[in-house]
């Protein structure tokens, strides 16, 4: 099946630097159809009033974590089997053990390029 360029995607990042990067990265790999919430709890506002594609979420933010929000998602019947990206500064494996236990679909340690968001967007929705 074709991947749909035209998704609705969602971006969580407490910090506009990074959104910006992250959109940027998105355009470039030809998705445009991208929306950004600032924490987990502006983007489980967000997730429950519009469908989405796919989540790029932050690992650290306050006051809901990507972890907590990948969890609320996870439990939601209507957001279930959505792809999600987890994006952290952090490498630590019990960090990647916490997010595929809690149902993540694929996981980024910063910093990253066009090349490795590519190569893990195929991995979670297919060739592109």
């Amino acid at each position: 099946m074709a991947v749909d360029m035209n998704m609705p995607i969602l971006i969580v990042d407490d910090y506009k630097t990074m959104l910006r990067i992250i959109r940027n990265l998105l355009k470039q790999l030809g998705f445009n159809n991208v929306d950004e919430a600032i924490d987990g709890s502006d983007a489980l506002a967000k997730l429950r009033a519009k469908d989405y594609g796919l989540v790029i979420s932050d690992w650290n933010m306050e006051p809901m974590t990507g972890i907590q929000l990948l969890r609320e998602v996870r439990a939601d019947e209507k957001m279930r089997d959505m792809p999600f990206i987890m994006i952290t500064a952090e490498s630590k494996t019990e960090n990647v053990i916490a997010a595929k236990e809690a149902g993540v679909s694929n996981y980024i340690v910063k910093p990253f390029n066009a090349a490795t968001l590519k190569a893990k967007l195929t991995s979670v929705i297919g060739n592109f």
